[in-house]
């Protein structure tokens, strides 16, 4: 099976990282992208500028395929939007890579040829087909010796409904809800005096409140909830100053300070179960404690996204039950266990499955955790191709240090959290950093 392409599904940064150190592991990466474009997904929130800066952006093994073609590096210290990510390095490297990315190439299944799950016989000697629809509905069957799927979770965001489904409602006031960052060079005008209610807690959930607050600071009629499942904000804003990447704790510092200005009204342990509308068309959230945040124009949930599994259905993965990422890893990301967004540094022996040669990378190997960095992705990918590669030693050898997030321990994701962090945390404090940021700060 050494002849066959290695299908790498998603042409996002993580998914071209891993063409990237496969070919240069000589061996062939195959890209299915079912978009049209390279970061098909970043291009959606591209008005968004990354907590992360150049150095942390670009996959070592895709900086020495671009290189020698005349690239460069932009500079190492800005801080890119989606928009300038894509442009300046996600095009780049799919054009580097030539006809080894493929567009508008939906993967929509993957098998072990000839076998469904159950059958024992010939997983380790059969290849993989990966099943393939093109935008003009054809389909198309691709054999390959490994599958890595990068397509990540951007497509599949979290319901409002508290319980991990759509509320009673949520669907029919569809026109009402958005499951993205807002866009104010777009929006702007159609948000100002309105009535918005954000839901969530991570960096995506901070970064629509500082973009709102600033709506409002400038239309005062404009009026901001921010709806938490959470009993208090507990660690929400982060570690501040003790972050060690600066942007991102300089995010949770301005939308502390966005809620302390009296921009935001935060409501606590509010579970969303039911969403009416009136004849008005607003909207009143309804937890299920009775409680209710009304005369909603809009609603902004960010709570997160999870792995569509659907197409895998035939390979056998070995996920945990409650992240649904691969069990190895799960106990190091779950936010339940803890409230640091510092991850160990892993590679293919924790993302590996009882499927031969199947392996989740990116986003989708968090499965419904949160805290992903870029910088992980690359070193998971690194990992796999030296694994692919039959050079066990560097797919086990660590090469990545992860920045520290300055909040440790804690209460995770219960209701009762500790009360909110000054800035520190078990994690060692590096040098602080002055930094200020042209455009709100996001993953």
């Amino acid at each position: 099976m050494t002849d066959l392409p290695v299908v790498v599904v998603g042409a996002g940064p993580v998914g071209l990282a891993a063409a990237a150190e496969l070919l240069e592991r000589g061996l062939t990466p195959l890209v299915l992208e079912r978009g049209d474009r390279a970061g098909a997904a970043v291009a959606e929130w591209n008005h968004v500028r990354l907590f992360s800066r150049w150095a942390e952006l670009v996959a070592p093994a895709a900086r020495r395929l671009l290189e020698p073609r005349g690239w460069t590096h932009p500079d190492v210290e800005a801080y890119p939007t989606g928009a300038e990510w894509a442009a300046l390095y996600l095009a780049p490297l799919a054009e580097a890579l030539g006809d080894r990315v493929r567009f508008n190439a939906e993967v929509v299944g993957a098998a072990r040829r000839g076998r469904d799950r159950v059958v024992d016989a010939g997983r380790d000697s059969e290849p993989l087909t990966v099943h393939v629809r093109t935008a003009e509905g054809r389909e198309e069957r691709v054999t390959a010796q490994a599958l890595i799927d990068a397509s990540g979770t951007w497509g599949t965001p979290n319901p409002l409904g508290g319980d991990g489904l759509p509320a009673i409602g949520e669907p029919a006031a569809a026109d009402r809800i958005s499951y993205r960052v807002p866009n104010l060079t777009e929006e702007s005008e159609r948000l100002a005096g309105k009535h918005i209610a954000v839901a969530g807690s991570g960096h995506s959930a901070l970064t629509a409140l500082v973009v709102l607050a600033g709506l409002a600071e400038r239309e005062p009629s404009t009026k901001i909830t921010w709806v938490l499942r959470r009993g208090a904000t507990g660690t929400v804003f982060g570690g501040g100053d003790s972050d060690q990447l600066p942007a991102r704790g300089a995010l949770g510092l301005r939308a502390k300070a966005a809620v302390e200005s009296g921009h935001i009204s935060v409501v606590t342990g509010f579970r969303v179960e039911r969403v009416d509308r009136a004849e008005d068309g607003k909207l009143t959230l309804v937890s299920a404690a009775g409680e209710t945040v009304e005369a909603v124009d809009e609603v902004v949930v960010l709570a997160g996204f999870r792995p569509d599994l659907t197409w895998l259905s035939e390979v056998r993965l070995d996920l945990d039950p409650t992240l649904q990422a691969p069990v190895a890893l799960a106990p190091l990301i779950d936010p339940n266990a803890h409230s640091c967004g510092t991850v160990y540094p892993h590679g293919a022996k924790e993302l590996s499955h009882p499927e031969p040669n199947v392996f989740l990378a990116g986003m989708k190997a968090y499965g419904r955790a949160p805290t992903f960095l870029a910088l992980t992705g690359f070193e998971q990918v690194r990992s796999i191709a030296a694994e692919l590669a039959g050079d066990r030693e560097a797919a086990e050898r660590v090469e990545l240090v992860l920045p520290e997030t300055g909040v440790c321990g804690g209460a995770g994701l219960f209701d009762d959290a500790p009360a909110e962090a000054s800035g520190g945390g078990c994690c060692a404090p590096p040098a602080v950093e002055s930094l200020t940021l042209a455009a709100p700060a996001a993953r």
